[in-house]
């Protein structure tokens, strides 16, 4: 009796608990947004410039990746979304919605999301003082500075197909940032979005379904940033 009872004992301490490291990601995160899509963006380490991204679906109350693929942050790293402050070049943690799409190349076939083209009058405003902080704008407004904006034409390889990250969108408070998305690569590290592939955003373009309400969780593997704390 006592050898069968340490062998059980052995075999239950061998399983992983709850919630443990071998449930997949999105099921170890304090929240996922509430829908059945999920992105998430994940790097080694704070000061980290590459990482990797997944995306998620949820079927029968069970998280299953869908795919995967390499990503790119900020020049320096990541910080805390809540604390960020806008120029410092990092990616902002959290978890976040994803309001719409956007591209100078037309969508993918198949793409359900809202998607919106640029034009040579497209510019995202970055002016802390502008009354559309944070906001596209076309044409640009009389109150927000040329020198803080992003003419979104002016990138025609990071954006030939983007999604816009919902990080300080819906109440934006002035100074945190502005103009966060996920988007095609450049040549190197960001200015403080995610990017991957194109080949790999034309690929969530299509996989995205608005009606399933898809979120991004942007952290790292371990420590103060952890993932699992969004």
């Amino acid at each position: 009796m006592r050898t069968a009872l340490l062998t059980g004992s052995l075999i239950l301490a061998a399983l992983p608990p709850a919630g443990g490291p071998a449930d997949p990601l999105p099921a170890r995160l304090a929240d996922t947004g509430g829908g059945s899509q999920l992105i998430t963006a994940v790097a080694p380490a704070p000061g980290s410039t590459t990482g990797r991204l997944t995306w998620w679906d949820r079927r029968a109350g069970r998280w299953y990746r869908a795919g995967s693929a390499p990503a790119r942050f900020g020049a320096n790293g990541l910080t805390e979304g809540a604390t960020r402050t806008q120029g410092t070049n990092t990616t902002p943690t959290g978890l976040y919605g994803l309001p719409y799409a956007f591209g100078i190349a037309r969508p993918p076939a198949g793409t359900a999301y809202a998607y919106r083209r640029v034009t040579d009058r497209s510019w995202w405003c970055q002016d802390n003082a502008a009354a559309h902080y944070n906001r596209w704008t076309e044409p640009l407004d009389a109150d927000c500075a040329p020198g803080e904006a992003e003419h979104l034409a002016s990138y025609g390889q990071q954006y030939a197909h983007a999604l816009v990250i919902g990080f300080n969108y819906e109440r934006p408070v002035r100074g945190r940032g502005a103009g966060i998305f996920l988007h095609v690569d450049g040549k190197g590290a960001t200015a403080g979005c995610v990017s991957v592939p194109r080949r790999t955003l034309r690929a969530l373009l299509r996989w995205a379904d608005p009606r399933r309400h898809p979120h991004i969780a942007i952290g790292t593997e371990t420590g103060p940033l952890w993932v699992t704390r969004y």
